[in-house]
């Protein structure tokens, strides 16, 4: 039995309805440890020289994922998108190239193809509309120290500024350092989420308890036979303008503009403040997203009213596809 594994079966002790793989009387809907454990992998990519995404997430990058499928691994987009070369390692050692099979950006999830055959079991998805505050649950991340007990202790709204919000992000504590992609698993050995981010304030805002966001499983569920069999969530996409912004006291500051993305061609800069879309103020990032989607799917005009130093100047930009901008590994 290895070093993982014994971290694995110590945390399991407060997790009554998964049994160690010893136990001979265990029911049949308990999993053991060693199954649940082999469904999370390690994801190693390559990222394009010339990929959009470098500058901000790096040109190598490294977390987790889960098998939810047979031949797919979840994962975290943020760590494979524009991707030259993807690896993935099993719980076995064994290392097997794969591809992007779809990257979802309404939810942050991104899908891999493995390429090869990999050894686990896949995990599977639990109901995470059900998880409650003071639920504890199991961070489970590739590595020796990947597996630790937490405790939801926020069920709330994420708005990030890279244009993204989820309407009920998980949060729990303490923090665990290697997040990106960790898979949070329930008592019974589901699938609840996976992880995006650390943050500062997990038990709300204006508190001082770092911990980690967890994307909800149930966001995956929705979408992943569209993600596998079309390579993309069905219905419309949402629009895209390729602008960072951050919420300062009732008033949203743009960061960063994405180079050659519609922000950038309509004129926007760092520094300016978006005062509204259309006619309606906006003073929040869930105000500014909620004003800017309900507007029509990718391709549709944004009108927004910016103040640039001293002046207020309306601009109107041609909003994408997020997908689109990115570079993609050539075919040929």
């Amino acid at each position: 039995m290895n070093a993982r594994l014994l971290v694995l079966f110590a945390a399991l002790l407060a997790f009554p309805g998964v049994a160690l793989p010893q136990d001979k009387g265990k029911s049949g809907d308990e999993v053991s440890a060693e199954e649940t454990l082999s469904a999370v992998v390690l994801v190693r990519a390559k990222i394009l020289p010339n990929a959009r995404s470098a500058a901000t997430l790096g040109s190598q990058r490294e977390g987790s994922g889960v098998l939810v499928r047979d031949g797919y691994v979840a994962t975290i987009g943020y760590l494979v998108i524009e991707s030259e070369a993807i690896e993935v390692t099993g719980a076995d050692g064994r290392s097997v190239p794969a591809a992007l099979a779809a990257y979802d950006h309404a939810s942050g999830f991104g899908l891999l193809k493995l390429l090869a055959p990999l050894a686990g079991k896949p995990l599977s998805i639990g109901d995470s509309n059900a998880v409650v505050e003071r639920e504890p649950a199991l961070v489970a991340a590739f590595g020796a120290d990947g597996v630790n007990v937490v405790q939801v202790v926020s069920r709330r709204p994420f708005s990030g500024s890279w244009e993204y919000m989820l309407d009920a992000a998980i949060y729990t504590y303490p923090a665990v350092m290697n997040w990106s992609g960790a898979s949070l698993i329930s008592a019974k050995g589901e699938l609840l989420g996976l992880g995006s981010l650390i943050v500062a304030d997990s038990a709300g805002s204006g508190t001082q308890s770092p911990g980690n966001m967890f994307v909800p499983a149930n966001l995956l569920k929705s979408v992943l036979e569209d993600l596998i069999a079309r390579g993309k969530a069905a219905g419309p996409v949402r629009p895209w303008m390729g602008v960072n912004t951050e919420e300062v006291r009732g008033r949203l500051f743009v960061t960063r503009v994405s180079p050659e993305g519609p922000a950038d061609k309509a004129g926007l800069k760092n520094g300016d403040i978006l005062i509204g879309v259309g006619s309606d103020d906006v003073s929040s990032l869930a105000e500014f997203y909620r004003r800017v989607w309900a507007l029509g799917a990718a391709g549709v005009d944004v009108p927004l009213r910016v103040l640039q130093g001293v002046q207020v100047k309306e601009v109107t930009l041609r909003s994408i596809d997020r997908v689109d901008y990115f570079r993609v590994r050539p075919s040929y």
